[in-house]
């Protein structure tokens, strides 16, 4: 196994696409991710350097049943939501939802600055991704890939 050599988190080559079914893709526009832990080759943990645009939502509002996540505040404020309540982050704020907790997040860039934060998770397979507001489930299969449902089961 090779491990590649340090390098600047901005030295990653950004994405701006989503996963999403294409109803809901367009949602995370003025979003890029720079995946520093796949460009590492890490499989236990995902870690992205990620940059919201002014009006930009970091994901649709969700809550995993078995990946844990959190977030750290680099630069910009963001008002993370849960279920709804907003909080503001600024730089050196972080928040960590445990998995099953049911508590829905999604992070806002309500100001009109950049924000940049890292936003790390774990890459348990089987996971289940609720979106409370939306006719939508995510799974991930034994492979680590996602497939999207709507609420009663049937496919995107």
């Amino acid at each position: 196994m090779s491990v590649k050599p340090p390098i600047a988190a901005e030295a990653v080559t950004p994405s701006s696409g989503s996963l999403y079914p294409p109803e809901f893709a367009g949602r995370t526009a003025g979003r890029t991710k720079r995946k520093l832990g796949d460009h590492f080759g890490l499989t236990n943990f995902g870690i992205n350097h990620t940059t919201l645009a002014p009006g930009a939502v970091s994901a649709l509002a969700h809550h995993h049943a078995k990946q844990d996540e959190i977030v750290y505040i680099l630069s910009g404020t963001a008002t993370l939501l849960l279920d709804g309540v907003p909080h503001e982050l600024g730089p050196g704020d972080c928040h960590g939802l445990p998995a099953g907790s049911g508590v829905a997040a999604q992070l806002v860039n309500r100001s009109d600055r950049e924000v940049v934060y890292l936003e790390i998770g774990d890459r348990t397979r089987g996971d289940r991704v609720v979106y409370p507001d939306e006719d939508l489930l995510a799974e991930m299969d034994a492979d680590g890939h996602w497939r999207f449902l709507h609420k009663d089961g049937t496919p995107y």
